[in-house]
């Protein structure tokens, strides 16, 4: 007898989803029972951290990722991470064990009461199986889901029962392999129009999202902002993802967090090409117009809800990276290269030798010393538009919280090094930030990951101090964060820390982590100082 287990495990596997990450409880042991041997499971301590550590694989390998949750509990646990997995559409499969079905009614210990309602709005399906046979399909069509675009997380509920009934092996073949196309192609006639509105345009400017990284379209940025001779510059510096060589001269910066901010910043230019991500994604509010009058839009996005809630131009849905690689042969207006931009001056780190170092001696030196194929993960907010002194030179190379929805940097690096294990990768983590999700150090010792954590330690929620500057009161309670020693908690998780407080230290430290394989944790002393963000 085939049973509803092996049959889920023949359709997994037929779909290339053989990566699982998890928290396992008594509800989902059945399904482990017997595991493959081609399959393998990521422990998290931490159902939160376990969800961001997949989201990072899921977006670095582009490919779906199973989410194993303990019943309504860990579901809970995983949803503060599963607001930057929905906000980025990351496909994850995310599956919890229900009671026995006989128990359910009953509402017996671990039930998951109206399990589909609870990770909602946050998933694009919510489902549990009707009956143990109809689990292998329902994962199946989970898979689906999940990878058709516009990409994103789903959920289902399975019965702990379920796992040791006969599978309906008549139609099981039907489930295995199944391949779906799932992007969407944007009209010829509408980019067409696109096309034209660039030739025409006197000033226009192409701004990206991070779709154009996560669909594969940074090459064909690249190639239409050179042949058209158009300044790129990046939406928020809060997308999760960078899809555009930031020492490239067409780059040209990140727009603001305020309504005036990117108001300004869009002035100059009459027409915007908005390709691959959100338009307009303000973090504070400010009264007036959007653009100033005479700047016109047209958003090019796979997501219809974003063309639907764009606050003002047109809006074409389809593939962002096909639609560069259209607009890249339709247009045919050529401008020189635009002025590389204004770049932040060197800081001669030399003369700073003090028990602190500045955010822009952090960055020269890091900038000195990090190896060329870097890949970064970012939660450290108040740095801003880092990037703009460090080169992110190749896609797939930047990974943050698409919602700014904390505890996701630090696990979120153990995904992208299991996913990346050739590359070195370098996490950027506030000490606000790191407390969220402190345990995903435990897995990145566990798998010997070239991970070096840098752990900004000034204190405080830096950012939100900068957010109360802007609001106009510098004294809110419960920013400050005294007291904690980040060497010490990695030591207990297995990785070896060091603290550093001056410029030299800092190099030294470096020098030593990237020289060295495995995790390391470098508690960084930066000086207290107000962040750009809201400036």
């Amino acid at each position: 007898m085939t049973t509803v287990r092996e049959a889920s495990y023949q359709v997994l596997r037929s779909l290339g989803v053989t990566t699982f990450f998890g928290n396992p409880g008594s509800n989902e042991l059945p399904f482990l029972q017997g595991f493959p041997d081609d399959f393998r499971y990521i422990l998290a301590l931490q159902e939160g951290a376990g969800l961001a550590m997949a989201d990072g694989y899921a977006q670095s390998t582009g490919r779906p990722v199973l989410v194993s949750l303990h019943s309504a509990a860990g579901v809970g646990q995983a949803m503060g991470n599963l607001v930057n997995s929905w906000q980025a559409g990351t496909p994850l499969v995310l599956m919890s064990g229900q009671q026995y079905r006989p128990l359910i009614t009953l509402q017996g210990m671990l039930t998951n009461h109206d399990a589909t309602t609870l990770p909602r709005p946050l998933v694009k399906w919510s489902f549990e199986a009707p009956s143990p046979q109809a689990v292998p399909a329902a994962l199946a069509r989970a898979v689906a889901c999940a990878t058709t675009a516009p990409t994103g997380p789903v959920y289902l509920s399975v019965p702990l029962s379920d796992w040791n009934e006969p599978a309906d092996t008549d139609n099981l073949p039907y489930l295995l392999g199944r391949p779906l196309a799932g992007r969407p192609i944007a009209e010829r006639a509408a980019l067409r129009g696109l096309a034209q509105r660039l030739d025409a345009a006197e000033n226009p400017v192409l701004v990206l999202g991070p779709d154009v990284d996560a669909y594969g379209g940074w090459d064909a940025a690249v190639a239409l902002a050179e042949k058209a001779g158009l300044p790129v510059k990046f939406g928020t510096y809060e997308y999760p993802r960078i899809s555009f060589p930031t020492q490239h001269p067409c780059y040209q910066g990140t727009l603001g967090a305020t309504v005036g901010q990117v108001r300004e910043q869009l002035a100059p230019y009459d027409f915007v090409a908005w390709i691959g991500g959100a338009v307009l994604p303000y973090h504070a509010w400010q009264p007036g117009r959007y653009l100033r009058e005479g700047t016109e839009l047209v958003l090019v996005t796979a997501d219809p809800d974003q063309a639907a809630r764009s606050p003002l131009g047109a809006a074409i849905v389809g593939d962002p990276a096909e639609a560069l690689n259209r607009l890249t042969e339709l247009v045919t207006a050529t401008r020189p290269l635009p002025e590389p931009m204004k770049r932040p001056a060197p800081v001669d780190i030399s003369a700073f030798d003090i028990p602190t170092v500045t955010e822009a001696q952090f960055l020269q030196i890091l900038a000195d010393n990090h190896p060329d194929d870097t890949a970064w993960v970012f939660e450290a907010p108040s740095l801003g538009a880092w990037w703009d002194a460090l080169p992110i030179t190749r896609p797939n190379s930047f990974f943050c919280a698409a919602a700014s929805a904390l505890g996701y940097g630090l696990p979120a690096a153990v995904g992208v090094a299991l996913a990346q294990p050739d590359r070195p990768i370098v996490a950027l983590i506030g000490d606000g930030s790191a407390n969220y999700s402190i345990t995903g150090l435990w897995s990145a010792a566990q798998h010997h990951l070239d991970i070096t954590y840098l752990i900004l330690h000034n204190g405080a929620y830096q950012v939100l101090k900068d957010y109360g500057s802007w609001l106009g009161d510098d004294k809110l309670p419960g920013l400050n964060l005294p007291g904690i020693d980040f060497v010490d908690i990695a030591a207990g998780y297995g990785i070896p820390a060091r603290s550093v407080g001056t410029t030299t230290e800092l190099a030294d430290a470096l020098k030593q982590a990237f020289a060295t394989p495995g995790p390391h944790l470098i508690q960084v002393q930066i000086a207290d100082e107000p962040s750009t963000v809201f400036n």
